[in-house]
C-alpha cells in the first residue's frame, strides 16, 4: 500500500516571516541575553497576537512572573507591557550547573490602531500567561448586509 504525497501550497511571505524570526531571535540571543555572571539578564517575553471580529488578542508568556509585579497601560494608542522576572537563589549561586531562563525587567511596546476600544480593554493572567483583549470600536467591526435581487419584470 502506497501512501499518496501530501501537496501544500508554498508561501513565499511565511518562508520570510520565518527567516526573519531566526534572525531576529539570533540577534537577540547574541545581544540582548549576555549577562556578567550569566544569572540575570534583559529579556523580553514572548508574544502572540491574533485577530477576532471583535477584537485583537494579544498573549505573552510569562512564567514564574507575580500579578503584583505586571504594570499594564495604553498611552497615545501605545500598550506598554512592564514587568520582572525575580531571580530567587533557593540554592547555592555555586551550585547553579546552567541558568538558561531569563531573569530581571522587561518592557514591550506595541502600537495599535485607531479602531482599537482603548476604553474597554481587558487582561487576564492565568498559568503564566497574560491575555490582553483589545476590542475594536463597533464602526471598525466587519458589518454583512443582505442585499436583496428583486427581479425585473
Amino acid at each position: 500500500m502506497t501512501s499518496t504525497p501530501t501537496l501544500s501550497r508554498w508561501d513565499p511571505f511565511r518562508e520570510l516571516s520565518k527567516v526573519q524570526d531566526q534572525v531576529n531571535r539570533f540577534f537577540e540571543d547574541s545581544f540582548l541575553h549576555r549577562a556578567g555572571d550569566g544569572s540575570l539578564s534583559t529579556w523580553a517575553p514572548e508574544v502572540d497576537i491574533h485577530e477576532t471580529p471583535d477584537a485583537l488578542v494579544l498573549e505573552a508568556d510569562l512564567a514564574g512572573i507575580d500579578e503584583k509585579d505586571l504594570d499594564i497601560r495604553v498611552e497615545n494608542n501605545l500598550l506598554t507591557i512592564r514587568g520582572e522576572r525575580k531571580f530567587e537563589k533557593k540554592v547555592d549561586e555555586a551550585s547553579y550547573l546552567r541558568v538558561e531562563r531569563s531573569y530581571g525587567s522587561f518592557t514591550r511596546s506595541f502600537s495599535l490602531p485607531h479602531t482599537i476600544n482603548t476604553d474597554h480593554i481587558q487582561a487576564e493572567y492565568r498559568h503564566g500567561v497574560l491575555t490582553v483583549r483589545l476590542p475594536k470600536r463597533e464602526e471598525a467591526k466587519p458589518k454583512q448586509v443582505k442585499i436583496d435581487v428583486k427581479s425585473s419584470p
